[in-house]
């Protein structure tokens, strides 16, 4: 049995999950999803599958959508999808900072039965970590750092001469909840990490630009009942945006093979 796919979005991330998923056995791109006005954009991306704007136009067939447009794609469609009863798979983990929009996703999951699953994105370790949490956490901490260029367009440049700098610069401490709200493009990491472990106000984050590095570079501090753990990982980032990590899209095609696999990890 075919599983029928909408894929959100149609930039870096959602096109490098589109290549791959074309060739997936199992595997079937039913439709795109994108505002009115961008479908040529979301063609391209799609290639034969059909394009539509409105989650009402989305074909009976599709129980799966994933989601690839960041924050304003999914408070755009995530809602209307969950009540309609399909699952959504996103990477936009960040928008959920905003309580309001996570009781608005809820309530609609519960309306129509449609299920979010939060995916681990650019960052490991999750599955530890949220073991972890069941036995309690005391402390943990997120430090995500960029070159410059992986900070353009985001709240960094308000603090930082990211052109200038020569040294590593610190250039936001805070909850989570403040990086992924004051961040939306850039912090979906730090959400993640706190929605598997101690909480969007309890953990820490400290983002950094740093000129001497070439790619991305996240790093989890934990405590807690079960022991302290520290986790490391170094991404490359998609050809042609800095912003975005190739795992994150590894990882959203991952997630759909695990829909269709007989045996799973």
């Amino acid at each position: 049995m075919t599983l029928d796919i909408a894929l959100v979005g149609h930039g870096a991330i959602a096109a490098e999950v589109a290549r791959h998923l074309h060739r997936e056995a199992g595997v079937s791109l039913a439709c795109g999803l994108c505002r009115p006005g961008r479908e040529g954009a979301a063609r391209e991306v799609m290639g034969e599958a059909a394009i539509v704007t409105a989650v009402a136009d989305i074909p009976d067939s599709v129980t799966l959508a994933v989601d690839c447009a960041g924050h304003p794609g999914l408070r755009a469609h995530g809602p209307a999808l969950l009540a309609r009863g399909i699952d959504v798979l996103t990477v936009s983990n960040g928008a959920l900072a905003d309580a309001d929009f996570a009781l608005e996703l809820d309530a609609a999951a519960r309306e129509g039965g449609g299920r979010l699953r939060l995916l681990s994105g650019a960052i490991g370790a999750v599955d530890v970590l949220a073991a972890a949490a069941v036995g309690g956490l005391s402390r943990v901490v997120y430090t995500g750092r960029k070159p410059p260029a992986g900070w353009r367009g985001s709240a960094a440049e308000e603090v930082l001469d990211l052109e200038a700098l020569t040294d590593a610069a610190v250039h936001f401490e805070g909850s989570a909840r403040q990086a992924a709200l004051r961040y939306p493009k850039n912090a979906n990491v730090a959400a993640t990490v706190a929605f598997a472990g101690i909480g969007m106000d309890e953990t820490q984050v400290r983002l950094i630009a740093d000129p001497s590095r070439t790619a991305n570079r996240h790093e989890i501090e934990a405590e807690g009942a079960f022991g302290r753990f520290e986790f490391a990982i170094e991404g490359n980032a998609l050809p042609g945006n800095p912003a975005s990590s190739a795992l994150t899209a590894m990882s959203v095609v991952r997630a759909v093979r695990d829909r269709v696999a007989r045996i799973s990890v």
